[in-house]
């Protein structure tokens, strides 16, 4: 079972620079595989932009791998993305992976000039640009979208001949297409177990029918581990309101809330139903919470 921890990335008036800089140090200590940011352009929670994020704790760690999960691909400039992903793996020797998602129709599409009719072709196009401007000496491309004749895009990234890409997604095309052009699946943390389950199932179907072996499948899980589980469950309802109720959503059943025990049988729940990596993302607490994880969760799974 492999592990990985979010990064914290909340700017309120708690938020201190020497604190992240020590959680990140402690992170690399503890022996997590990874770190992970999210990505939430609109809202109303004070999300640092996870590029940034990614390209400051590179600067202050030296083991870990930094990822985000995910990155709504339609959203950006395909060179754009493609620069600054370049630039973080270049900065990190290697330690970047990239999750990209399709996006939720909830999404202010428009604000980002983006027709929502056209996000699959967008995707898939975006993704195309974005993968010949990484090996490719010169480029030509002629594309709906996007169009460039004999462009250079330097440096390459550090990894070869590209960092691992993460798909997000919960229809079944989407989980084939994670296959079919992805390194691996990440779930999503306010989909249920269940949820989870269902999605494993499309994806390994998808593998079998690829012939793909060397295929990922990883979830993101929110948890709070706290003796007093009515307690745990009040703190982790009102941190996920304060994640996504600017979009109208409800998310509290996908969560992992309470004592050791509990927490233990949840995410076992998780590693039995295909997860190889989990992401443990605590949204209260962040350090104490890694601590408790790491020390009385972690060891039992």
């Amino acid at each position: 079972m492999r592990f990985a921890i979010s990064i914290p990335q909340y700017a309120d008036a708690d938020f201190d620079p020497s604190a992240f800089r020590s959680y990140m140090a402690r992170a690399e200590e503890l022996g997590f595989e990874s770190a992970w940011t999210s990505e939430q352009v609109l809202g109303s929670a004070p999300l640092l932009g996870p590029i940034e994020l990614m390209s400051y704790a590179a600067a202050i760690t030296e083991r870990i791998r930094l990822g985000v999960s995910m990155l709504i691909l339609p959203l950006y400039s395909p060179l754009h993305l493609a620069k600054s992903l370049s630039s973080v793996d270049q900065l990190s020797r290697g330690r970047l992976d990239v999750g990209l998602g399709l996006g939720g129709r909830f999404r202010m599409f428009p604000a980002f000039g983006v027709d929502p009719s056209t996000l699959v072709a967008r995707f898939n196009e975006s993704l195309d640009l974005i993968e010949t401007l990484w090996s490719e000496e010169k480029v030509d491309f002629e594309g709906r979208f996007w169009q460039l004749k004999d462009a250079q895009m330097e440096p390459k990234p550090w990894q070869k001949p590209r960092p691992p890409l993460w798909f997000g997604g919960a229809a079944p095309p989407a989980l084939r297409r994670a296959v079919k052009r992805g390194d691996g699946f990440f779930g999503a943390g306010s989909q249920t177990t269940q949820q989870f389950i269902d999605q494993v199932a499309v994806v390994r179907d998808a593998m079998q029918e690829s012939g793909r072996a060397d295929f990922k499948i990883a979830k993101r899980v929110y948890v709070t581990v706290d003796d007093d589980e009515a307690r745990a469950r009040t703190r982790m309802g009102e941190a996920l309101e304060k994640l996504y109720g600017y979009f109208g959503i409800k998310v509290l059943d996908g969560a992992v809330v309470g004592s050791p025990a509990t927490c233990i049988r949840g995410l076992a729940e998780v590693r039995d139903a295909g997860a190889e990596m989990i992401l443990l993302h605590p949204l209260v607490d962040e350090l104490a919470q890694m601590e408790r994880l790491a020390a009385e969760v972690m060891p039992a799974l």
